[in-house]
């Protein structure tokens, strides 16, 4: 059988606690690969690479035409650097708190991360027009794109039809629906996903002032949106959820096994995670400060997927253009590390800091954060002051629900034991004598004693020793 080993993040070389999963943070923030196989594919190669890149650049640099247009020439200086900062933050960045499929996927995760942080960096430093002529230039289409600010949501809310239900089912709803399996896939509580899917839906209602998509009829909000698409895709992911800590994971290596198709069975399932475990994000037997990092994780959610909003109503794009997309999507792949590093940050008392990627993907949201405000002064200026109060207290209130009533579902589920009826006196004679019975019973069942009687003429010396008794010589 071959030999299989354990890897580790380059950066993570030298340390005292590299390669030791049982450091708190260590298996979080660079998880050790266990059980490799195929070392191949686990090796740095960083000379190899680095002959790669410069053939490639090379090549580059001496076969393109540079002078035919400046904007291909832009084009292509953003992909290369883009591809060799992938290429760094393979050789450099952490592991996370995944390895499968490959580590090097989740380090280039989180050097995107990276570089849409910087990215917001450089943009928060210019003035509108700049940011509005790069997504022009970036997409011409968007030079006349605007708003439309006359079209009305959320009108004759009282004529419910059947076709008019059926023409909400677009693949909104279907976004809705898988959005929210991925959501339960990351985050794993009931509670948790039940309060942040009303807490959105009332964010939703108190923001659709400055917002006009926002406004939905009753039956849009309630029964499609919170009951319908959010609860079935909550109720989908937590069934996956079941079904993985459920699952017995034995992992076999790729060269034991014979045939092809069992071959290209393995391959397949190392896109399935290593393991699964399910998350407790509330304990009884927690202080104050569980509660206070669980509602800062709900507002935290809350303020990215409101930011998605923000930024294309201030920098007018539809929402299925790329770059909308993508920034979705990144979020999508980045939220599942960075929710693992936090939930073990704030469950782990040992556990003394929060993950590289959690820190880049917070750093994220209130840069965004940031942007929004900045550029969204005039849009703001309308905001309701009471409304914003309400929001505010509504987030709370439901956070604070939310916690206490999973927390009493858990306690029912897990620590609901019924209290000893009192006995009367007659009750505990009975019960004494009862006891006294059972056990002169069991005594009699026992055999008695034989005695063994040496033969005659045996010294009783040797008798003992013969019983493995040791005496004194």
């Amino acid at each position: 059988m071959a030999e299989r080993k354990r890897s580790q993040s380059q950066c993570s070389e030298g340390s005292e606690h590299g390669s030791d999963a049982s450091n708190h943070f260590v298996s979080i923030n660079e998880r050790p690969v266990d059980d490799i196989s195929l070392e191949f594919f686990y090796k740095p190669h960083t000379l190899l690479l680095m002959f790669v890149c410069v053939v490639c650049l090379t090549y580059t640099a001496f076969t393109r035409d540079e002078t035919k247009n400046w904007h291909d020439n832009v084009y292509n200086g953003l992909i290369g650097v883009t591809i060799l900062f992938m290429i760094i933050s393979i050789l450099t960045l952490p592991n996370g708190p995944f390895t499968r499929p490959h580590p090097s996927i989740w380090r280039c995760i989180l050097g995107l991360s990276i570089m849409y942080l910087l990215l917001l960096q450089f943009l928060i430093h210019q003035d509108y027009d700049t940011i509005r002529a790069a997504i022009v230039w970036l997409d011409p289409k968007m030079a006349n794109y605007t708003i439309d600010s006359e079209k009305e949501y959320g009108v004759e809310c009282w004529d419910i039809t059947w076709t008019r239900l059926y023409a909400h089912l677009d693949w909104f709803a279907f976004g809705h629906y898988w959005g929210w399996g991925m959501k339960a896939l990351i985050i794993r509580h009931y509670g948790l996903l039940w309060s942040v899917s009303i807490m959105w839906e009332l964010t939703e209602m108190v923001f659709g002032h400055l917002l006009p998509n926002f406004y939905e009829c009753w039956w849009d909000n309630l029964v499609l949106d919170v009951l319908v698409c959010n609860g079935l895709g909550i109720f989908t992911g937590m069934q996956v959820c079941k079904f993985l800590e459920m699952r017995e994971f034995k992992w076999e290596s790729i060269k034991n096994i014979s045939g092809a198709g069992g071959k290209f069975k393995r391959a397949l399932l190392q896109f399935t995670p290593e393991s699964f475990t399910h998350n407790r994000w509330l304990d009884p037997n927690s202080g104050y400060m569980r509660l206070i990092a669980v509602i800062q994780f709900m507002l935290i959610w809350q303020m990215v997927e409101l930011n998605t909003f923000f930024i294309k109503h201030i920098f007018p794009m539809p929402a299925e253009h790329p770059i909308c997309v993508f920034r979705i999507l990144l979020f999508g792949v980045i939220s599942a590390p960075s929710t693992r590093q936090y939930y073990t940050y704030v469950t782990d008392p040992k556990c003394k800091r929060v993950g590289t990627q959690c820190w880049v993907f917070i750093m994220v949201g209130f840069s965004e954060l940031i942007l929004v405000l900045k550029f969204g002064l005039e849009l703001f200026s309308q905001t309701q002051i009471s409304k914003m109060m309400l929001w505010l207290a509504l987030n709370i209130i439901v956070s604070c629900g939310g916690v206490y009533v999973s927390m009493e579902i858990y306690k029912w589920r897990h620590h609901a034991i019924e209290k000893p009826k009192e006995m009367s006196a007659e009750d505990k004679v009975k019960k004494f004598l009862e006891t006294s019975l059972a056990d002169e019973e069991e005594d009699q069942e026992v055999f008695p004693r034989v005695s063994r009687t040496p033969p005659q003429g045996t010294p009783v010396k040797q008798e003992v020793r013969q019983r493995n008794v040791k005496l004194p010589a």
